[in-house]
C-alpha cells in the first residue's frame, strides 16, 4: 500500500475527465484485473455490492500498486460507516441520497479530523495510515480524499443550490436510476416528467463548477461526457461478466443449439 496523491482528484481540478468502473463482487481478484486494465479509479460498492469491511481491505490491497484511485461508496451517509472505509485505506469515498445541505455537511465532516470534522482520531492503528507509520498522516488525509455527494431524489434536486455552497464537496454524482424512481418513472430518464430535473440539476452543478458525475442510463458515457459530466461509470464487474457470458453462450446457442 502507498499512501500516495490523488491523481483522480487531481485531473478533476484540473478540468479532466476521468473513466472509472463499479466493482460490486466484492472480490479482489476482480478488483486487481479492473485495476490493471487502465481505468481511472474503480468504484467499490458497498451500498448494493457484495462485502463488508474485511473483503474491502483485500480489494484495496488488490489495487494499492497500481494507478486507479480507489473509491469507496458506503452503504448511507453515516459518520461511523464513513470513518471505517477512511481507515481501511479509501482514496475516495461516495456518500449516497444527500438530499440536503445540512447532510451535505454532515458527509464532509465525517470526512474530517477536527477542527474542520468529526472524523475519529484512529489513525494510529489504522491501515490508512501504514498503522501509525505515517507520522503526518492526520494532517495530510482531508487534501488528498475525494468527497463524491450523490444527487438522487427530487427533494435534493430542490435543494442543489444550497448543497453547492457546502464547502469541501470535489464531486457531484447524480443517481441516476434512482432519480427517476423519485421522480415517478422508475428507469425513464427521457420521459417528460423526469427530464426537467435532470436537466435543472446538471445546469445547477455545470454552473457551480463543481465535478459532475453519473452513470450511463440511455445515455452513452461518450454522450455524458460531451454533456459536461466529468466522472462517469462506464460499466460494473458483474454487468460485463454478465453481458459477455450471455453473448457467448447465446452465439452457441444459435450456431449449434442446446446439447445435453
Amino acid at each position: 500500500m502507498t499512501y500516495r496523491d490523488n491523481s483522480m482528484k487531481a485531473r478533476l481540478v484540473a478540468g479532466e475527465k476521468v473513466l472509472g468502473c463499479w466493482t460490486s463482487s466484492g472480490s479482489p481478484v476482480v478488483t486487481e484485473l479492473l485495476s490493471l486494465a487502465g481505468y481511472d479509479y474503480l468504484l467499490i460498492d458497498q451500498e448494493h455490492g457484495v462485502g463488508d469491511n474485511l473483503s474491502l481491505i483485500g480489494q484495496l490491497q488488490a489495487m494499492a500498486n497500481n494507478p486507479a484511485t480507489a473509491i469507496v461508496r458506503v452503504p448511507w451517509n453515516d459518520h461511523v460507516m464513513i470513518k471505517r472505509a477512511l481507515d481501511a485505506g479509501a482514496e475516495g469515498i461516495m456518500i449516497p441520497s444527500v438530499d440536503t445541505a445540512e447532510e451535505a455537511r454532515a458527509a464532509v465532516a465525517a470526512c474530517r479530523y477536527v477542527p474542520s470534522g468529526i472524523r475519529g482520531a484512529g489513525w494510529a492503528g489504522s491501515r490508512s495510515s501504514h498503522y501509525g507509520m505515517i507520522k503526518d498522516y492526520q494532517l495530510t488525509a482531508s487534501e488528498r480524499l475525494l468527497v463524491v455527494l450523490q444527487i438522487e431524489t427530487v427533494k435534493a434536486v430542490e435543494n442543489l443550490d444550497e448543497i453547492l455552497k457546502v464547502e469541501g464537496i470535489d464531486v457531484v454524482f447524480i443517481g441516476a436510476m434512482d432519480l427517476t424512481g423519485s421522480a415517478g418513472h422508475l428507469a425513464d430518464r427521457h420521459h417528460p416528467e423526469v427530464v426537467p430535473y435532470f436537466e435543472l440539476a446538471e445546469r445547477k452543478i455545470l454552473d457551480s463548477g463543481i465535478p459532475m458525475g453519473t452513470v450511463p442510463l440511455q445515455r452513452s458515457w461518450q454522450e455524458l461526457f460531451d454533456a459536461g459530466y466529468a466522472m462517469v461509470n462506464s460499466a460494473s464487474d458483474t454487468a460485463i461478466l454478465r453481458d459477455r457470458s450471455l453473448a457467448d453462450v447465446g452465439t452457441f446457442r444459435q450456431l449449434y443449439g442446446r446439447t445435453g
